[in-house]
């Protein structure tokens, strides 16, 4: 029970400073995040900002990144291999993420980041097991900026310890995302 008080306060904490946004012009977006994989379920929300550089132009196109920062929430149903029986795991984590993008940055993009995500517990699901609570967390996508500025994004991520420690199973996620740009 305090956990989960906790990871709400902390949930609102975070979505308070974003919304806050406006009187700190650093951050360029915010992203809500939903996911499955591995009978475990993920909700995210993140904040992003922009790098000011832009690599490999050529014919309208450009290489750019940014920094996601996010906050997630892992609901899982096979902890410890017994059907039903739940875990819940907070996380957090930063990601450079490198994008593929029309230089008006609308339309499709492709993207790709590696980052670093802490867990608050380990994850025991559905006989798939992560031995620490570091994990890097890679993803690769695609997705289509419309010109409102809303971003709507697929990938999937895979998290990790790298063999760290074993065991390391690994977890997949197949992700929808949706962005908004300021």
């Amino acid at each position: 029970m305090i956990k989960k008080t906790r990871t709400r306060k902390t949930l609102a904490a975070l979505c308070a400073l974003m919304s806050m946004q406006s009187m700190s012009h650093a951050v360029d977006s915010t992203s809500f995040e939903y996911g499955e994989g591995n009978k475990t379920k993920i909700t995210r929300i993140g904040a992003q900002w922009k790098w000011d550089r832009q690599w490999w132009k050529s014919n309208g196109t450009h290489i750019g990144a940014y920094w996601d920062l996010t906050l997630a929430q892992w609901h899982s149903n096979h902890f410890q291999g017994i059907p039903g029986n739940k875990q819940n795991i907070t996380t957090i984590g930063l990601t450079p993420v490198f994008r593929l993008q029309n230089d008006n940055l609308k339309g499709l993009y492709l993207e790709g980041g590696i980052g670093a995500h802490l867990l608050s517990e380990l994850y025991n699901n559905n006989n798939r097991k992560l031995s620490t609570s570091f994990q890097f967390g890679d993803h690769l996508g695609f997705g289509y900026v419309f010109p409102n500025n809303l971003d709507l994004g697929v990938k999937v991520q895979h998290f990790s310890n790298g063999s760290i420690k074993k065991p390391n199973h690994g977890v997949n996620f197949a992700v929808i995302r949706l962005t908004y740009s300021f």
